[in-house]
């Protein structure tokens, strides 16, 4: 299905919903990377490279603060 095309005539921001929505998708989107780089590397690649399932870990922590950064981002206005 595609989405229809907006055109806007003024500089409106907007809706406060929508910008909800929108960093929603983005914050559960980098924690569903988060959880997933968990557990893949604690599951499978942690059996052929220990080193590198360390690696995927600390990516991994990296990406909480991340996601809080783009769900708050803009808010302040």
């Amino acid at each position: 299905m595609r989405r229809r095309q907006r055109f806007t005539i003024s500089q409106v921001r907007r809706s406060q919903g929508e910008r909800l929505r929108r960093r929603q998708r983005w914050y559960f989107a980098l924690m569903g990377t988060c959880l997933a780089l968990i557990l893949f590397a604690w599951i499978l690649v942690r059996l052929w490279s220990p080193p590198a399932a360390v690696a995927m870990s600390v990516v991994a922590a990296v990406i909480p603060p991340v996601a809080v950064i783009v769900a708050n981002w803009g808010e302040d206005r």
